[in-house]
């Protein structure tokens, strides 16, 4: 990475460890990246409609001179040190508020930080500030919320960038910010990516807490990084996958993490990996034929670097297993979060519903969920029994055929145009990793009608992730899909 013209070190499209070593040969300093990075947003983020942002951090520059005072005095970078970050505004953050889009918590202050902003501050990360979200991330299709209105898709302004995390998306795509996370209860941080050209992890149930991040269905519930490179997705989940006590179901971490996510980035990832094509989504009649297209181009791709490509992978009776696996225990999880605050506006899904304080597209849902019980207590995707058997039935076909891993594409349609509900979604993500526990990666696998990114989802086992990354990272060293917005 070289410097720009104007003798400033140039933000766009640089990677955490170009940055890292732009800091070590004395090119740039931390200070002066957070700044390029608030100066972007300034200069571009409501200019052009993008609208990725919600709050800023004002304290931002003064953490990063800090980060510089200690560099000049110890000589030892912190593995994110100084990286200005994007922060969904659904995870706690004791210096800014955490509103999960929702205008009804306008101000509320958590005590805390999540325990992954919290993980990635001590590793040196820089908050920026809070993106834009569909509002309790209800939306896997638009990112729309009463405190920050529409973000739009960088790649078309015109354009979606899905939801429910299309705010981290939109930002680190038109770099806004070096890396970003995300939430993802059955989409929203694989959606976003495929949308918005990035890599996305969500990563094995259990894997990574989900302490201090505001719920949808905790039980599908993940937080992971977005991010432009796999390389900088993996240094995220790096930090923060492992155990925490304020996180019960990480234990089933232990003992099942690498030494280092980083080791497994390997050029020749993919040779003599074992591949499904699961041909569900492409089969379907409304899949786009420009997905096909760019989808088969990665068949082909992948062969090319050397992966065994079992074609096609089924699921005996997919749809029966899925059918009724969803349980919404929305009203359950808020409850217990807002209790978590230390001087709550609200305590109840009720209260929030009665403040009117909502978008309009949430208001059937949002009443529906105030005045419905709960369902019945049910249980994680480990002790479920519906979720075992679709898991078992996924598992076992990989079993037999051998198999590391299986893809489809992320999206099965290109980006909907705004304010567009009735055109087919294309939506592929909302089944296997959220109602079995395994990882799902997406990343870059070309582009439709010219200039619409798609993604390519990689699954695999549980705590399978090493695998996946040598696979994702060997595919998009071999393309290079990722290019930035005309835009920004």
């Amino acid at each position: 990475m070289s410097k720009s013209g104007t003798g400033r070190c140039n933000i766009i499209e640089i990677t955490v460890r170009e940055y890292l070593w732009l800091l070590q040969d004395g090119s740039t300093t931390c200070e002066e990246a957070v700044g390029q990075y608030l100066d972007r947003i300034a200069k571009l983020d409501q200019s052009t409609g993008l609208n990725s942002m919600v709050v800023l951090n004002p304290n931002a520059l003064k953490r990063a001179r800090e980060l510089d005072t200690e560099y000049k005095s110890t000589g030892q970078l912190r593995k994110l040190h100084g990286v200005p970050m994007i922060v969904k505004d659904n995870y706690d953050t004791y210096d800014l508020q955490t509103a999960a889009g929702s205008l009804a918590m306008k101000d509320s202050r958590p005590p805390d930080d999540a325990y992954q902003v919290r993980k990635l501050r001590e590793a040196g990360a820089v908050v920026l500030g809070k993106s834009n979200m569909a509002e309790w991330a209800f939306s896997p299709f638009q990112t729309v919320s009463s405190i920050a209105g529409t973000t739009r898709n960088p790649y078309d302004l015109s354009r979606v960038p899905a939801g429910s995390s299309g705010g981290t998306a939109a930002a680190v795509a038109a770099n806004l910010g070096m890396i970003g996370l995300g939430t993802d209860t059955g989409n929203s941080i694989r959606g976003p990516a495929s949308h918005c050209n990035l890599v996305g992890i969500r990563s094995t149930m259990g894997l990574t807490s989900r302490d201090g991040i505001v719920p949808l269905y905790l039980r599908n519930d993940i937080g992971g990084p977005l991010c432009r490179t796999v390389e900088d997705a993996v240094r995220i989940l790096d930090i923060i996958a492992g155990y925490d006590q304020a996180d019960p179901i990480t234990a089933l971490a232990r003992g099942k993490l690498p030494e280092s996510y980083v080791d497994h980035l390997k050029a020749d990832g993919l040779t003599g990996k074992q591949i499904g094509v699961f041909r569900f989504y492409t089969d379907k009649t409304s899949t786009d034929p420009e997905i096909i297209k760019v989808f088969e181009k990665a068949i082909k791709d992948l062969k090319k670097e050397g992966a065994m490509i079992v074609d096609p992978f089924t699921i005996d009776s997919f749809d029966d297993l899925c059918e009724g696996i969803w349980c919404n225990t929305f009203k359950r999880d808020l409850s217990k979060y807002l209790s978590s605050l230390e001087d709550p506006k609200y305590t109840s899904v009720e209260e929030i519903y009665g403040t009117g304080l909502h978008s309009a597209y949430i208001e059937d849902r949002l009443r529906s969920m105030s005045k419905s019980e709960p369902d019945p207590e049910c249980g994680d995707v480990y002790t479920e029994p519906k979720n075992i058997k679709l898991r078992d039935a996924i598992t076992g076909e990989m079993d037999r055929l051998e198999l590391e891993a299986i893809i489809y594409p992320t999206w099965s349609n290109p980006p909907r145009k705004i304010g567009d509900i009735e055109s087919p979604s294309g939506d592929n993500s909302q089944r296997i990793p959220p109602h079995t526990g395994m990882p799902g990666i997406t990343v870059p696998m070309g582009y439709t009608y010219n200039d619409l990114p798609a993604g390519l989802q990689i699954v695999g086992r549980l705590f399978s992730e090493a695998t996946l990354i040598e696979i994702a990272y060997a595919y998009e060293q071999s393309t290079m899909y990722r290019i930035s917005p005309e835009v920004y």
